[in-house]
């Protein structure tokens, strides 16, 4: 994924959401439980073989209770 200015953010999105799942000591199995889906696929989003979905964006923001914005590295504060 690139920004207007053409930098790539697609690491960033993958290593927030990596130490968000980290910092709160949970597994990527709970991580995958609480959004409906494997451990493999939510694996999958942290390495970034596979794109996250919109739904498991806004639900990860919602649990972590930071902004879309921040996951996303679109912000530096959670909220």
């Amino acid at each position: 994924m690139l920004t207007k200015t053409g930098e790539d953010i697609s690491m960033d999105y993958r290593k927030r959401i990596r130490d968000l799942r980290e910092d709160h000591d949970k597994t990527q199995t709970e991580i995958a439980q609480m959004l409906g889906t494997s451990q493999t696929m939510y694996a999958r989003y942290e390495r970034g073989a596979s794109e996250l979905p919109i739904r498991h964006l806004i639900k990860l923001a919602e649990y972590y209770g930071v902004t879309t914005d921040y996951l996303l590295c679109r912000a530096d504060k959670a909220k």
